[in-house]
């Protein structure tokens, strides 16, 4: 009291300080806590965050680096921003007893996956990240609870989830109890999809039960080369169907991104998949409770584009690349592709607005002409759902001339899977902007954002046309017998093949010149900002999958 001048009446209240808020002295605090800790115990905590850091040891560490892969520790370094990352579970072991893995050496700190929470670019989110040094990053019970643990956090407070996945699969010597740990894992992916954002990024192998979790999640990337999804891998298809097949070939990022559209993005290798992530991350909401983030620009909403004004070619058979509009009208030609190489008659992907992240789709008359198909639906239905659980805008570029024809078409489905795209745009609250900038056709125009799918603001270039069909097999059925045809189609353009028919039944709102297009974009997502739409109560819809 003499040093600090305190009158003595004060002493309870000084007592009371130093009792009940110890952060006012921080370092005696700190110094205290110190030295009641034993030096043994300290050297044990050390010891064993450097067994965790180590995870399989300095040859498997050199052996991962030999095949163009990074370590778990290195991956989240790339992640996430620099210290951020706040570690859980560093010294969890597995509880196996059986073939040998109750000895010490097996009894690895982590378990082979890191899990905790950090932030990419200021911004929350929970990670896990295999490491394939321990035990080839296989799931234990122990690692499952693990990553469950940050599932159930990432939900609590409502941050999205990113996974790493490198693993070969289940823990052979657990039996059921990794077969249950990945059961665990799947029914939080089911709960929290739709809540917060959930990411995989396969950098290695992931076989059999495994393949279900990243299937789950809303968005699967791959690296090139070093990733592999199956879930029988090739000794066993040799087996049962006698088929030769190489590891790439059965599941590589190629066959995942070309053919079966498991994957959304392969990339070349583990440091370019990690920052497209980060770049990736920043268009996405942290939850469904959110809207989506804001980033300041310079690029002006008001401005006019000239270039759009003769980008469709005047003969409607002739195609041209729609990315060049989409490109034009986002914010400094930033658009995010996903799905880039699967399905290429239709473009998916995020760009933003006057500052907004919006879900683009459009049509691609590059590829197939437009046409929309099996695949084409089945990509654009998920990536609309994910738009409309996540309250991002959805900004449709339509030149559709139909679904495409065919017997493989027919008997693969196209019935039960063009209604996926055209239920998830009808069912869909979120502001919803269309463009028809050429063809606008039969089933594929209600499909593709039609003001009768409660469509916002629907709008019309001068070059649209919105009809059952195009004039020539219109034609061709209407006035069949007639000996001059040719006539008759002119005569159907002038009628049906224009954008007047569907502007004056109030079907699209207006024609308009290209030129404006994102400034008319723009101002009507202003207005939408606080749009509020609700549809009828139910446990959930019976979508046809």
């Amino acid at each position: 009291r003499e040093e600090n001048s305190i009158p003595a009446d004060t002493g309870l209240r000084l007592n009371m300080v130093v009792v009940f808020r110890p952060l006012l002295l921080p370092r005696l605090f700190a110094n205290f806590s110190v030295r009641c800790l034993s030096t043994n115990i300290l050297q044990r905590i050390d010891g064993k965050r450097h067994e965790a850091a180590v995870g399989g040891g300095e040859k498997k560490i050199a052996s991962q680096h030999k095949k163009g892969k990074l370590t778990a520790q290195e991956r989240l370094q790339l992640l996430l921003d620099g210290h951020s990352f706040r570690q859980y579970d560093t010294f969890a072991v597995h509880d196996c007893s059986d073939f040998g893995m109750d000895k010490p050496a097996n009894k690895i700190p982590g378990d082979g996956v890191i899990t905790g929470r950090g932030k990419i670019n200021g911004r929350d989110v929970f990670v896990y990240c295999q490491d394939f040094t321990v035990f080839g990053g296989s799931l234990s019970h122990a690692h499952a609870r693990k990553i469950c643990k940050v599932m159930d956090q990432a939900m609590l407070v409502g941050v999205p989830v990113i996974g790493l996945n490198d693993s070969g699969g289940a823990r052979i010597q657990e039996g059921i109890e990794s077969l249950a740990g990945y059961a665990e894992i799947f029914q939080r992916n089911v709960m929290a999809s739709g809540v917060i954002p959930q990411l995989s990024v396969l950098m290695g192998p992931c076989a059999g039960g495994a393949v279900y979790s990243p299937a789950i999640t809303d968005f699967t990337f791959m690296v090139k080369d070093t990733s592999h999804v199956f879930v029988t891998g090739p000794e066993v298809v040799k087996t049962v169907t006698q088929e030769d097949v190489t590891m790439e070939e059965l599941g590589g990022a190629r066959t995942h991104t070309v053919i079966s559209g498991v994957a959304h993005e392969a990339f070349e290798n583990d440091v370019e998949a990690l920052y497209k992530i980060r770049e990736f991350f920043d268009f996405l909401p942290l939850n469904n409770r959110e809207q989506p983030p804001v980033r300041v620009t310079d690029d002006d909403r008001d401005r006019i584009i000239p270039s759009l004004d003769d980008i469709v070619p005047e003969d409607s058979t002739k195609p041209y690349n729609m990315l060049d509009i989409i490109n034009c009208i986002v914010d400094d030609g930033d658009f995010y592709e996903i799905m880039a190489a699967y399905a290429k008659n239709l473009v998916i992907g995020f760009g933003r607005m006057n500052g907004r992240t919006v879900g683009v789709l459009a049509n691609q008359p590059l590829v197939a002409a437009g046409c929309l198909d099996i695949n084409a639906s089945v990509k654009g239905a998920r990536f609309v759902r994910f738009c409309d659980a996540f309250n991002i805008p959805i900004l449709t570029f339509v030149d559709v001339p139909g679904f495409l024809p065919g017997t493989n078409q027919e008997h693969g489905g196209i019935i039960r899977h063009g209604a996926k795209l055209l239920f998830a745009y009808a069912e869909s609250t979120v502001p919803k902007i269309t463009v028809i900038t050429r063809k606008a056709y039969g089933g594929a125009y209600i499909v593709m954002g039609s003001k009768h799918f409660r469509g916002d603001m629907n709008y019309a270039w001068p070059t649209a046309e919105v009809a059952v069909m195009g004039a020539k097999g219109a034609v061709a059925i209407v006035c069949r017998g007639d000996p001059d045809l040719a006539a008759r189609e002119v005569e159907y353009v002038k009628k049906f093949s224009n954008p007047f028919p569907a502007a004056e039944r109030g079907y699209v709102d207006d024609i308009v010149l290209p030129s404006t297009t994102r400034m008319r974009i723009c101002d009507d997502l202003d207005t939408l900002a606080t749009k509020s739409q609700m549809n009828p109560w139910k446990k959930h819809a019976n979508i046809p999958l």
